[in-house]
Order: structure tokens, then sequence, then C-alpha cells
């Protein structure tokens, strides 16, 4: 099992990063939470990963924290929650809002999240209460660099896309929010913030 990764950033495009280990490049999966914090490409970068075995694919998860991983490996023992919606669950919402979801019962909230139904919703609030109190808050911070507006917001679209939205409501959420000043990253956090509006 590999516990974590630590080498050279050398490509993020969200949500998926490239990690060059001594050579050997690792691509993982990361929640927008830990995608917003990320160095710069070409700097040092450590992520605690899980890995995930299917038939058909080995897919790497990296987290900048050991709450996220935590968070989702709880998620992802939940009936009827893969990777890929507890990846987009951890990019939609901090661990702090969703902790607090699932205590005071906010069904509304989560069904907002993408892939989450009232059904999903109400099973993660009924199954996670006993799983949370290990988990603590995250910091939440958005990293960038200067960027078109237009590659911005194509890019901020094909994450939501790999995020689990549908393309017109992709497009529709980065409309909302897409300014001069801001890049993807921002695009990105900005259109999750305002399912949760």
């Amino acid at each position: 099992m590999i516990g974590f990764l630590r080498g050279i950033l050398v490509n993020k495009t969200a949500p998926q990063v490239l990690v060059d280990v001594n050579g050997v490049g690792y691509n993982l999966l990361t929640p927008m939470s830990s995608f917003y914090n990320l160095p710069e490409i070409g700097q040092e970068i450590q992520l605690v990963t899980h890995l995930s075995i299917r038939e058909d694919a080995h897919v790497l998860f990296g987290f900048l924290s050991e709450q996220e991983r935590d968070l989702f490996r709880s998620l992802i023992r939940i009936n009827g929650v893969g990777p890929k919606l507890a990846l987009a669950i951890l990019s939609g919402i901090s661990i702090q809002d969703f902790q607090r979801c699932v205590y005071e019962n906010n069904v509304t909230t989560l069904v907002k999240l993408p892939g989450i139904g009232k059904k999903t919703a109400e099973r993660l609030i009924i199954e996670m209460r006993d799983r949370l109190p290990s988990v603590v808050k995250s910091n939440e911070a958005g990293i960038g660099n200067a960027e078109t507006t237009e590659n911005a917001s194509s890019e901020a679209i094909n994450a939501l896309i790999s995020l689990g939205f549908k393309e017109p409501d992709a497009r529709r959420m980065v409309a909302k929010v897409a300014k001069d000043h801001l890049n993807s990253e921002e695009m990105i956090k900005l259109a999750l913030q305002s399912v949760n509006t």
C-alpha cells in the first residue's frame, strides 16, 4: 500500500496532478480542497494517498491532509458512495461544513452536491454520524497562476465535469462566476460555493 508520495509537482489539471518521484511519474486524483493549496509546478510536494483497486484500473488518490484522506476513506465505506462520489463531496464542501450537515441532519445542502440524491444524503447523515468525531477542520485557500479568462473558464468547466456535474450545468456555473482576474482554480472554487448558496 502506498501511504504517501513526496516528489516534484510536474503538472496539475483539476482534479488530476502528476508528481515525479525519483524519475517515476505518478498520476493522482485530488479533491479541490487539496488542489486549491498545491504549490507551483516545479516545487516539492507531499501527498498522503489512497489506492483504489478495481478490475479495470488502479487509481491513486492524493490529499494534502490526513483529515481529508480519513473522510474520503469513511465515505467510500458507505454503500452507494464510490471514490468518484467521495472526491466530489470533498471538492464541493469543506470538512467542517460536511460535519455540520451531518450533525444538523441537513439533507438540503448535501443534495446540492453532484451525484447526491435525497436517499444518498440521508444515508450519509445516518452512517457518517458515528464516524466523524475523529475528523477535524480543514483549511481552504486559493492559489493559482495568471491565465486568460477563456482558458481558465474552459479548465474550470472540464474540472467540474470530472467531478460529476453535467456539461450544461458546469458551463452555467462557471459563467456565473467568471471574471477577468480569476484563474481556473478560483473559478472552480466559486462555482462549487455557489451550489451551496
